[in-house]
């Protein structure tokens, strides 16, 4: 894979991580989306008027076309395994900036991870 196709398509995962990261902001702001059915709805209707999710949403829409650009340029058997580090990405960031420990199974599930993306990047 060459190293440009690289470039977009990690930049599509990386945009995909922070669009995680600001729905989990969103959320944090209204709270659980739990309850009864006008519960949940008053919920949601909070969380529209929450910044976090509107940066969250461009972030994604952002990261659809920036993946399509990288997708262009390689087979999808090659491009998809990519997006698995998209795992390895938000538990890192989300211990940096929203303090969520990860525990040793789930650190030695990522390293799992990246070793096959390295393998499938390579092929």
């Amino acid at each position: 894979m060459k190293w440009s196709a690289f470039a977009f398509l990690f930049g599509g995962v990386l945009l995909n991580a922070f669009a995680q990261l600001g729905l989990k902001a969103a959320t944090d702001v209204t709270g659980p989306l739990t309850g009864g059915e006008g519960t949940v709805m008053s919920r949601l209707i909070e969380l529209a008027t929450v910044p976090w999710l509107w940066l969250a949403l461009s972030l994604y829409g952002v990261s659809v076309i920036v993946w399509v650009v990288g997708l262009s340029r390689v087979p999808v058997s090659q491009a998809y395994p990519m997006l698995s580090l998209g795992y390895v990405l938000n538990v890192g960031l989300a211990w940096w900036l929203l303090g969520e420990v990860p525990n040793v199974q789930r650190v030695l599930g990522i390293f799992v991870i990246v070793f096959g993306v390295v393998l499938v990047a390579r092929s």
